[in-house]
């Protein structure tokens, strides 16, 4: 056997249809359970679901419709750029977390939980659910499209940028949450991002 063969890369080996949609929903059950460690602390995080918490927060109204609302203006970028295979799984993750956010209060109550605690597990818990839905070309709309686009167009890691319009987020939150708060859920966006810094960088991951 050749030097050249033995040191080829494996080949790239696609993911089937039936593991995008179990990832999809692995993925978007572990950032739901995140999303309600920083709801009952009065948290927030970044991108998209940090918007739908400062309005949640500001309006009453329920935070997955807000999550839902505000995600559409960005599908056109993601038909454009990443395809239609993305954004269908994108669609589908952001409905079903949607969804699943409105109907968490029926399988898990929290009565109480320490506001640091609940932003690092929640902001570690989600960002474990972000890689999954990243590593099957999949993404929560909003900031992740951007950030998967910016990856796969100058070769920016994506976590880097989703942290650092992630502050951004929750920095112009101070208007509608209390200082101290502000401070620990950005701890949990540095966490969360922490993950996906480590973990998610071009070339390391195989399998598309």
């Amino acid at each position: 056997m050749s030097t050249t063969t033995a040191n080829a890369a494996p080949a790239m080996v696609p993911h089937t249809r039936t593991e995008d949609a179990v990832a999809i929903g692995v993925g978007v059950t572990l950032i739901s359970v995140g999303v309600a460690f920083l709801a009952s602390a009065g948290l927030l995080t970044g991108g998209m679901a940090g918007l739908a918490f400062v309005l949640h927060y500001a309006t009453g109204i329920g935070f997955g419709k807000l999550f839902f609302a505000l995600n559409l203006p960005f599908y056109w970028l993601a038909l454009r750029k990443l395809g239609l295979a993305f954004t269908l799984k994108t669609f589908a993750a952001v409905a079903l977390l949607s969804v699943l956010s409105e109907l968490q209060s029926q399988f898990l109550q929290i009565s109480e939980l320490q506001p640091l605690y609940a932003a690092i597990t929640g902001g570690l818990i989600m960002g474990m659910g972000f890689l999954v839905l990243f590593r099957h070309r999949c993404s929560l709309g909003g900031v992740g499209i951007m950030a998967l686009y910016l990856q796969d167009r100058f070769g920016w890691r994506a976590g880097k940028v989703q942290m650092a319009v992630d502050c951004c987020i929750v920095l112009a939150a101070l208007v509608t949450v209390e200082p101290l708060r502000v401070l620990w859920s950005v701890i949990g966006a540095v966490a969360l991002n922490l993950v996906l810094a480590m973990n998610h960088r071009p070339g390391r991951y195989m399998a598309v």
